[in-house]
């Protein structure tokens, strides 16, 4: 699909969208061209009206981290990585490549970020964008890292809900450990949205500054050049917030492996004690239990029962000792 978006002519500061049709020609004043999930047959097309190469999908997928940026006869082109599905059971990366070429944006993309049609949204309506390719790119990355923003914050909040329940206290045995291990997947869940999304946020700076340089060479003016820079400090804020949720998520992964190993020594003090318990009756009961000719208790009358009481005693003195020096 190829979408071709121009300036309106009554209104300069808002996008007319296109679906541009096999075989068309472009209209005069075209900003941006969004290249999204496009045929062999569009790549060429738009290769065609451009005179410059469009990657394939095979091609940003493959390409290297060394490999990003890079400019080909005059025209610049820049990868980054977006994470496309924010669900925390299934995260995923894809490729977007920003091209310029000339007065002219070409975006490749084989995802549908939600930046995008964000911004297409607010780029519709009065007032909604600037005039030129680098202001179009401008604000779809600054739509972007808004939208990072967001996922930012809501991962925050379920933290939030997992420290509640790590360091909540729970009654039954069986309800705690439960709750436990839906913790650990919760983080390890969360663990690696925020991996994902540091690893996006290092490669949206990359191009950012990237931009941003080639901003300053082609002697754009400085209002869009101080909102980038500015773009760029929110970006850097936003790495440092990603970096102490990660603190954070290790810090409640090891407190719950902390509380993990605690109700484990609890289950083997228990074992322990009852070992302890039982032992004092087994050692009366084997010695009343040896074939020996000579035992007066085994001919006294009272000598069953008085074996039965001792076995009672020496089982439950143990238990009163631990509870008195508060072992229990």
């Amino acid at each position: 699909m190829i979408i071709t978006h121009r300036l309106c002519p009554d209104n300069k500061d808002r996008l007319l969208p296109h679906l541009l049709q096999p075989g068309e020609t472009l209209a005069g004043g075209v900003l941006w061209i969004d290249l999204y999930e496009p045929t062999k047959e569009e790549d060429q097309q738009v290769e065609k009206l451009l005179g410059i190469s469009i990657p394939t999908h095979e091609d940003m997928d493959d390409i290297e981290p060394s490999e990003l940026l890079w400019t080909e006869n005059g025209t610049r082109y820049m990868t980054m990585r977006l994470l496309i599905k924010n669900d925390i059971s299934d995260p995923e990366i894809s490729a977007v490549t920003f091209i310029l070429a000339g007065q002219v944006l070409v975006t490749v993309r084989y995802c549908d970020p939600r930046a995008f049609s964000k911004f297409v949204g607010h780029a519709t309506k009065p007032g909604g964008c600037g005039g030129t390719a680098e202001a179009i790119m401008a604000g779809l990355i600054d739509a972007i890292i808004e939208r990072c923003a967001e996922l930012l914050q809501n991962t925050g909040d379920r933290l939030d809900a997992l420290s509640r329940d790590v360091f909540k206290e729970t009654v039954k045995q069986g309800d705690r450990n439960t709750a436990l291990q839906r913790t650990l997947r919760g983080l390890g869940r969360h663990g690696d949205v925020i991996s994902k999304l540091r690893e996006s946020l290092v490669s949206i700076e990359r191009v950012l500054l990237s931009f941003s340089a080639g901003l300053k060479a082609a002697h754009i003016p400085s209002e869009l050049r101080e909102e980038v820079k500015a773009t760029l400090r929110d970006l850097q804020s936003l790495e440092e917030h990603a970096s102490f949720q990660s603190n954070k998520i290790q810090f409640l992964l090891d407190a719950t492996l902390g509380l993990v190993n605690l109700e484990q020594n609890n289950i083997i003090k228990l074992f322990s004690v009852m070992a302890v318990i039982f032992m004092p009756p087994t050692l009366v009961a084997s010695v009343y239990g040896m074939n020996f000719e000579r035992m007066p208790e085994l001919k006294w009358e009272y000598g069953y029962p008085m074996a039965l009481a001792l076995m009672v005693i020496v089982a439950v003195a143990p238990y009163f000792i631990f509870r008195w020096k508060n072992w229990l």
